[in-house]
């Protein structure tokens, strides 16, 4: 998304328009996170303040989404040890019904039952917790390896072993 026309600085419709393109997939990702809808748009709303503090710096980001996802995922972290003060570690196991939406089907997936779908977002429920998260950010996010790789601190080639492993086990999920 072209953030801005000739100046050097995002005015406030752009930005409005910049928060309605990636807020849901945002909050979406949040939800991964906690368990509350409210709790998702605080944090969703502290990284778009972030953004708007740094606005003069968008034009130098490559990859935009994954600049968010990585803002928005240490804002959740930071958010849920602030919450809870002892050192939590942060799972997975609770996506629930937030797998795969719609909304962000590709047109393939869209001639996908939604039974099939339905199968298939449980099955993705309940893969191992690291395995859940990269395949989410791989597949669902369509996050480039390399940026998963540093956005989590694992190699390239923990992330294909992760998503070759949840394949293997939505295609053996739907054949049952």
């Amino acid at each position: 998304m072209h953030l801005q026309n000739h100046t050097t600085e995002m005015d406030e419709r752009t930005f409005r328009r910049f928060i309605e393109s990636y807020s849901n997939d945002l909050l979406y990702y949040v939800r991964c996170f906690t368990r509350s809808k409210e709790e998702a748009e605080e944090i969703v709303s502290d990284v778009f303040f972030e953004v708007w503090q740094n606005r003069d710096q968008i034009e130098e980001i490559r990859n935009i989404k994954a600049w968010l996802l990585t803002i928005t995922h240490n804002k959740a972290i930071s958010y849920l040890r602030k919450k809870d003060s002892s050192n939590v570690s942060i799972t997975w196991d609770e996506v629930g019904e937030y797998a795969i939406p719609y909304e962000l089907q590709t047109p393939d997936e869209a001639l996908i039952s939604r039974e099939e779908m339905s199968r298939i977002n449980n099955i993705i429920n309940n893969l191992p917790p690291r395995c859940k998260q990269v395949f989410i950010l791989g597949k669902i996010e369509k996050l480039p390896y390399k940026e998963i790789a540093n956005l989590l601190d694992i190699s390239v080639k923990t992330i294909n072993i992760h998503i070759a492993k949840a394949l293997e086990l939505i295609s053996e999920g739907l054949k049952k």
